[in-house]
């Protein structure tokens, strides 16, 4: 019998990762004929490239002909990126721009996924026409991605987002959901950090927000350059970990909150909120409530069982 196989194509690179899932769920369950792609993880489900080798990027590209590329594969970890700034650099930059230009060939509208960290986090909110100053690496990459995109793709979408969390397949996946283990095995007192101020984004959120994107675009040339998308509940890190205990009915006194600025690791902006007004403007967002979110992301990685009796039913 026919198959109705969607009219609307759209590519997503690093569809194995946490935002990448999002991306290519959102799309496929909007009538969308998605394609992933991934590298490490990719098999079986998603198309296996290396996004560093041009001529299979070109070939998938070519083969596929996607009106939409979403580009969420990147080095996102700031401290990995000051550790390998060579392989980070050639991801996050020359993999960026490559892809630009296979858009460019085939007139695919290219969303490149960028962050809140190419700006200094003094004067916040950002909106998209604020000058970056990057305090880390992995802002100065990303930066440079943005700068590389639209000079080889005028036609790109620059979507910035802050701190993401999720439906994790493991809790190290997002630097929200890692601090479940220290909220959940109390008997140990936790520093948690009470300095930098975040904005924690729901990658269903983002999802929405880039498909939303994509059909504005098909309907409207004119859709293009940097936009910015974040959840819109500030907390710190500490505040996060409170809120991730209150979800589940945990007790959240062993939790200490730190507000010095962290001494190790790469710098971090003190709060780089964004200004999604552009976006809101369009029409175009969605927000998910933090506890309603990480209740749902987290409720799988429950230790003690006896607690989903009390708080689900």
């Amino acid at each position: 019998e026919d198959v109705d196989i969607p009219s609307r194509r759209v590519l997503i690179t690093g569809a194995t990762g946490l935002l990448g899932r999002a991306v290519f769920k959102e799309f496929n369950d909007n009538n969308w004929n998605a394609v992933g792609c991934g590298y490490r993880r990719a098999q079986p489900r998603f198309e296996q490239i290396n996004l560093l080798d041009s001529i299979a990027v070109h070939d998938i590209i070519h083969d596929f002909q996607p009106h939409v590329i979403v580009h969420c594969a990147a080095e996102r970890r700031p401290d990995v990126v000051e550790s390998q700034p060579d392989a980070a650099s050639q991801l996050n930059v020359a993999a960026s721009a490559n892809l630009a230009k296979e858009a460019a060939g085939v007139g695919a509208f290219l969303i490149y996924i960028s962050t809140d960290y190419v700006f200094d986090g003094t004067s916040p909110p950002y909106k998209e026409t604020d000058v970056p100053n990057p305090l880390n690496l992995y802002g100065k990459t990303k930066l440079e991605g943005e700068k590389a995109v639209l000079e080889n793709n005028e036609e790109t979408a620059v979507l910035r987002i802050p701190v993401l969390y999720g439906e994790v397949e493991r809790l190290e996946e997002s630097a929200v959901t890692v601090m479940f283990d220290k909220v959940q095995f109390s008997n140990k007192s936790a520093n948690m950090d009470h300095w930098q101020l975040r904005f924690p984004t729901n990658v269903k959120d983002v999802a929405a927000v880039c498909r939303q994107l994509a059909e504005k675009r098909m309907l409207d040339p004119s859709i293009k350059g940097t936009f910015h998308w974040s959840g819109n509940e500030q907390m710190t890190k500490y505040e996060m970990a409170c809120a991730i205990a209150d979800a589940f009915n945990l007790p959240s006194s062993h939790l200490r909150p730190i507000t010095d600025s962290p001494v190790v690791g790469a710098l971090r902006p003190k709060n780089a909120q964004l200004d999604c007004s552009k976006l809101e403007m369009l029409g175009i967002g969605q927000r998910t409530p933090f506890r309603a979110g990480i209740r749902e992301s987290l409720w799988p990685f429950l230790v003690d069982k006896r607690w989903r009796q009390t708080v689900f039913h």
